[in-house]
């Protein structure tokens, strides 16, 4: 895992020395994701730079540092992830005679780009990655990202030159960055709380899609070109989704089960391979506890685990995570977060966050990184699960509500709505006590119930901004692959729809971000075998009620770990990774979010509705009970705190 960065500028009077002090500039705006090494190679005959930040998990040599040429010096690349499957690759190319110098994964995938060609390597490699590799001979360069986007890579024009990196804050170390925000894109954060690939927060940057690659011609390169129209995709999770419901797995419950395992044994064995210190993350739900549960198996010593928890009722998993680590016997670490400590994290989430992002899981996964790298450099994650087996709760109560109502008349469930919508949160709260949030999903979910489609419905339960048209002044929602009909499979049905929805854009562009950059903060590594891409491409063809049955999700999930852990250990209801921002905003950070929501300051900016915003503070401090605005204002929030940091 690693920082990896770098330019090509047509100009013809940058000198290398320049060239060389700029290349600098952007290695240490990425230091934190690569402690262990920083290196520059910059192309002879052009301005183009490679820049390279080690985190060293496989081969710690010299031989393992980057940028690497591959085995026939025509390629040279800079690369960040790992390739699971390395040795299998490696033992087939040396049965095609390649010799190898060192034991790296990079090494293997640049010699399968010589012997196979770009694309045929890319649909071989299994892991999670961000490349950028420069063809010596084509003079071409080849921009590179995972099946599910796991790695980061931004990529756009900054005065005439062509500028790519890990984080976005790189860019602002490149001359003359201009820092232009897209009021559309701004409109786009506002309504989901992240930012959608290929779009970024600034104009002429994007993010390279997921299992895309992008080729570019560097003698007719074109500054200020749209890139997002040039990249091309290498393996279609359409295709994987149509292929699946066309061709069902037909076995008995027991044989999918044992097949399910299998593969995922596959997948966290292979996640295991590390030359420096490896550890889990541990909620005590059913995914991280079946990725401990099935390390341990395959581990002879105690698997390193870590938990992070809150006091406040209602937020704390760590006395669960405590529970499974007992009895698998892992060597169990919790770090039991104070408010203090959680609101010292905030001030520096727009720095780790260099992109606006508002996903308050951020603050925990910072902490718990932080805990976990005091004694590992890598760590398994229960990420994925919820995204290819039905784990969330709008994939488990709301199909089977809309099945109930979509029959009627629109005008009568939108009178029927609208009368029990009039009860208060509580009322709904009560019939669920243990989980602090139902009243208001339930209010939420009566809504929707309101509206024309499946559709409409699943995009409003992943949003967070009502009305954010009016929101954003002058911004207008661009196009995003969620909205893009022919990105979609046909016939799904409507918990197959937010399957693919969240998997194609929640999971990627929310999920993944607020991991990378937690974890890569602290110089961490994580890893997710729940989305190893062959296990994602099984789950497809398997029957529904193997993923919801009976009102819960992820059923052959919890099949495979009751082979390893007693049910009581982990069932009980879905409580995420969050924090009581709520008490938060109106006590330890109501002078700072005061501060950020300031009319004046607001009025500045010409960038948000000042009315709007100042009536939606003023409702959530004075009315105590007011639940629904919390993702909203935390958008706003994190919104203006990335604007102080990186806007003045």
């Amino acid at each position: 895992m690693c920082g990896i960065a770098g330019f090509y500028s047509v100009k013809a009077d940058q000198n290398r020395q320049e060239s060389l002090d700029i290349a600098q500039n952007m290695q240490r705006s990425i230091a934190h994701r690569g402690p262990d090494r920083g290196d520059i190679w910059q192309d002879e005959e052009s301005s183009l730079a490679l820049i390279h930040r080690r985190l060293a998990i496989i081969d710690l040599s010299d031989d393992g540092a980057q940028p690497m040429f591959s085995p026939s010096k025509r390629y040279i690349v800079t690369f960040n992830g790992e390739i699971y499957n390395y040795l299998d690759l490696r033992r087939d190319l040396e049965a095609q005679g390649v010799k190898f110098k060192g034991a790296s994964d990079t090494e293997v995938m640049l010699a399968g780009f010589d012997q196979w060609g770009i694309e045929k390597t890319l649909s071989a490699l299994n892991g999670m990655f961000a490349f950028v590799l420069y063809d010596r001979r084509e003079k071409y360069l080849h921009f590179g990202r995972d099946r599910f986007g796991k790695k980061p890579l931004y990529i756009g024009w900054v005065d005439k030159a062509l500028v790519f990196s890990s984080e976005l804050k790189t860019f602002h170390s490149y001359p003359n960055f201009s820092r232009q925000i897209n009021q559309d894109v701004l409109a786009l954060y506002m309504k989901y709380g992240y930012v959608h690939a290929p779009h970024s927060i600034f104009k002429n940057v994007w993010q390279l899609l997921p299992a895309s690659i992008l080729s570019l011609d560097l003698s007719n390169v074109k500054a200020d070109e749209n890139l997002a129209t040039k990249m091309k995709t290498y393996w279609s999770l359409k295709d994987v989704a149509q292929e699946g419901r066309q061709k069902p797995v037909k076995k008995s419950d027991v044989i999918l089960i044992d097949e399910f395992e299998g593969k995922l044994i596959k997948a966290v064995e292979s996640r295991m391979i590390s030359d420096v210190p490896l550890g889990a993350f541990l909620s005590g739900g059913i995914d991280s506890s079946s990725v401990v549960a099935l390390m341990q198996k395959n581990s002879q010593t105690a698997v390193k685990t870590f938990s992070a928890g809150f006091e406040q009722e209602g937020f704390n998993e760590a006395e669960y995570a405590k529970k499974v680590a007992n009895h698998l016997g892992t060597d169990h670490h919790e770090f039991y977060c104070s408010d203090q400590d959680a609101l010292n994290v905030i001030p520096n989430l727009a720095n780790i966050y260099d992109e606006p992002f508002a996903d308050q899981s951020q603050i925990p996964t910072f902490l718990i990184s932080a805990l976990a790298r005091d004694h590992v450099t890598v760590v398994l994650t229960g990420d994925g699960g919820d995204e290819i087996l039905g784990g969330y709760d709008r994939h488990t109560k709301i199909p089977a509500l809309w099945n109930k109502v979509s029959w009627m008349p629109k005008n009568v469930r939108q009178a029927l709505c609208g009368t029990l919508n009039m009860l208060p949160e509580e009322f709904y709260g009560q019939f669920k006590s243990n989980n602090p949030n139902f009243g208001r999903q339930v209010k939420r979910a009566l809504s929707l119930m309101g509206v024309n489609n499946a559709e409409t419905i699943y995009d409003a339960l992943v949003s967070g901004w009502v009305g954010v048209d009016s929101a954003v002044l002058g911004g207008n929602m661009p196009n995003i692959p969620l909205h893009d009909k022919a990105q979609w499979p046909d016939n799904l049905n409507f918990l197959e729809q937010m399957i693919f929805g969240d998997t194609l854009s929640y999971r990627p562009n929310d999920l993944m971000v607020k991991t990378d950059r937690a974890s890569m903060a602290v110089g961490l590594e994580a890893r997710a075998p729940l989305m190893d891409y062959e296990l994602a491409e099984y789950s497809w063809r398997l029957p529904q009620h193997m993923k919801v049955q009976n009102g819960k999700g992820k059923y052959i999930l919890r099949e495979v770990l009751k082979r390893h852990i007693p049910e009581e250990l982990y069932e009980r209801p879905k409580m995420g990774f969050s924090v009581p921002l709520n008490e938060w905003l109106r006590g330890p950070l109501n002078e700072w979010a005061n501060a950020l929501l300031e009319p004046s300051r607001l009025k500045r900016q010409g960038l948000l509705n000042v009315d709007m915003i100042t009536a939606q503070w003023k409702d959530f401090q004075d009315n105590q009970a007011f639940q629904n605005v919390r993702k909203d204002l935390w958008s706003i929030l994190m919104f203006q705190a990335w604007y102080d940091q990186w806007m003045k």
